[in-house]
Formats: structure tokens, C-alpha cells, sequence
């Protein structure tokens, strides 16, 4: 079986090539990303392997189909930058990693958060240059906060467990209630329940139609005055722009990212020696309360690990005919 994997740096292949000792297949790497010019590169393979945001739209899967390609391999939990429909028509199956480390995002979300309030970052580079004043450094007490939590699956989960650990009054959203939400002690609520009530909102849902720009004008005006507001799930869940205006009006007070709406032109890549072109990111960067960290919430060796023996166990049914426990499929 001959795969051909999209958007690589070194630490994919190290961990690829480690969990492929099991498998044998023909791996070949690429760090180019998936898009209409590069879809041609995919001939005399059976499998396309690609991430984030490689772009796999109808006529990315038709010039892959050209190309002789029977499966989409995705080294991720999200799908969103995937035409479904048109995988379907094609007859392109398409798998993915369900669930790698839910504790490696939970426990970046929580980094963010603290950071936020503690302003460690900053403290950090004020010691570096011998300034020890504490002015501008104050923060608060994690413990008695209420948290909202948009989306309860694994990851939002993990991160309520560490969360109620820390003392916090914990609500929670989602499309259907989970009883291992109610063991933990998660309030479920209604999303205006949370935006009134929560001195902390942070989103673990997936992106999909219903969920684009989930946060924006309207659902920032209803939020408390003063809010952190913390995204590691997909970067389309917030209105950039009307984030910025919240900032700007101190209905927000923090805000944290992991991840960016136009981020497929930033993240992943060395542009220090470039000037970015993004005026919207760049004026997030302006704010002094304003935390981004370039889609790292998932990059720890127990993910990395994972998510490789995940995906080519996933070829590997699709190799054997057997039943594709992670296909992801029209509904």
C-alpha cells in the first residue's frame, strides 16, 4: 500500500515512520500542502494522508480520483476542510483520528487560562531584564470562577476534571447531555446561561455549519463584562473581527487562541523573517491581553504517538477490507 502524506515537517515522519514498523506500507512525505496545484502529486498512490489545513474540496478529491486515489486518510480529529459529499459521489472513503490525547489539548486550554491570568509570559521577560516590579501583574483566583464549557465531548470532558480539580463552578454545553458530565458535576446549560454567567468561556466543539462564528456580535454582548475567552478547537468558531471590537470595549478582558479563522497562511511555518500580511491577526497582537500560540494545543509525544498508529491502522482496514471503525460518513 503506497501512501503519500501532505504538509509534513520532521517530527511527522519520525513518528510515522516508528508506527509503520508494524505495518510496512510505502510511505512517502511531502511538506507541501494538499491544494489544487499540488493534488497531481498523488499519482500511483492508493492513500492521501493530510492535515488541518490542507484543502480537500470537490476539485481537489476529482483531481485525486484522476490520480487513482481510494482513501483519505486524515491525521486529525477535525473534517471540516473536507467535501464529503463529493468524496462520496467519487467513491473516496475518508478516516480519521477520532480521539488521540484529549488530555493534550485539555491541558494546553489550561495553560492558556493561567497564563492569561497570571501573566506569567510577561512576568517571565520582565525578571530576564532585571525588572522585578509586580505592576500590571495582578491576577485572581482560579478557584470559586465559574467556566463554561461549549461542547462536552472527550476533550471538553477532560478539561471540566481539571477544571472542578482547580475549585471552579463548571457549566457545560452541548447538542445532547452526558451522563459522564453529570458524574463530574458539570451544570449542563443553556449557551445564555453560560454567556451571562461565565467569568470563563472556552470552545471544544467542532466546527460545523451550526457552529460557525458561534461566538460573535450578538453572543459577545451577552457574555459577562470582563470575560476570558479561550478557543483550542477550530479557529472559524469565533468572528475575528467581532472579537477584536469586544476587546477593544473591554467586554473582553483575555483572550486566548490556539487557533485562527485565516490561519492556513501563518501557522505551522517559520515567517519570522517575513512581514505578515494578516492585519486582522496582527492587530490581535496588538492587544497586551491577547494570547496565541500557533495550533500546538494537540503537540505533545503522546499525541504524536497516537495519532500515527491511529491513522495507519485505519489504511490498514481499509487494506484488509475490514470494517472502517473511523470512516467518517455523509448523514
Amino acid at each position: 500500500m503506497k501512501v503519500i502524506f501532505f504538509s509534513t515537517k520532521l517530527y511527522d515522519r519520525d513518528f510515522f515512520s516508528r508506527a509503520n514498523q508494524q505495518q510496512g506500507f510505502n510511505l512517502h512525505f511531502l511538506e507541501v500542502p494538499l491544494n489544487r496545484s499540488t493534488a497531481v502529486l498523488a499519482k500511483g498512490h492508493e492513500v492521501v494522508c493530510v492535515f488541518v489545513n490542507d484543502v480537500v474540496d470537490a476539485d481537489v478529491l476529482e483531481e485525486l480520483a484522476r490520480q487513482g486515489v481510494k482513501l483519505l486518510a486524515l491525521r486529525c480529529a477535525g473534517y471540516n476542510n473536507v467535501d464529503l459529499k463529493a468524496a462520496a459521489a467519487l467513491n473516496i472513503k475518508v478516516v480519521r483520528v477520532p480521539a488521540y490525547s484529549p488530555y493534550s489539548v485539555a491541558e494546553h486550554t489550561i495553560a492558556l487560562i493561567l497564563t492569561l491570568n497570571r501573566k506569567t509570559h510577561r512576568a517571565y521577560n520582565r525578571v530576564k531584564e532585571g525588572n522585578f516590579a509586580l505592576n500590571g501583574l495582578m491576577g485572581f483566583d482560579l478557584h470559586g470562577k465559574t467556566v463554561g464549557l461549549i461542547g462536552l465531548g472527550k476533550i471538553g470532558l477532560v478539561t471540566a476534571r481539571i477544571l472542578k480539580g482547580f475549585g471552579c463552578r463548571v457549566m457545560g454545553y452541548d447538542i445532547q447531555p452526558s451522563a459522564e458530565a453529570d458524574e463530574i458535576g458539570v451544570e449542563f446549560s443553556k449557551l445564555d446561561s453560560i454567556y451571562s454567567q461565565a467569568d470563563i468561556i472556552s470552545l471544544h466543539c467542532p466546527l460545523t455549519p451550526q457552529t460557525y462564528h458561534i461566538i460573535n456580535e450578538e453572543s459577545i454582548a451577552r457574555m459577562k463584562k470582563g470575560v476570558m475567552l479561550i478557543n483550542t478547537s477550530r479557529g472559524a468558531l469565533i468572528d475575528t473581527r467581532a472579537v477584536i471590537a469586544g476587546l477593544k470595549s473591554e467586554q473582553i478582558s483575555y483572550l486566548g487562541l490556539d487557533v485562527y479563522e485565516e490561519e492556513a497562511d501563518l501557522f505551522f511555518e517559520d515567517l519570522s523573517s517575513r512581514v505578515i500580511q494578516d492585519d486582522v491577526f496582527m492587530r490581535l497582537l496588538s492587544f497586551n491581553n491577547v494570547l496565541i500560540t500557533g495550533h500546538q494545543a494537540f503537540f505533545t509525544s503522546n499525541a504524536l504517538q497516537s495519532i500515527a498508529e491511529v491513522t495507519l491502522q485505519n489504511i490498514a482496514q481499509f487494506q484488509n477490507q475490514q470494517a472502517l471503525q473511523n470512516e467518517v460518513c455523509l448523514f
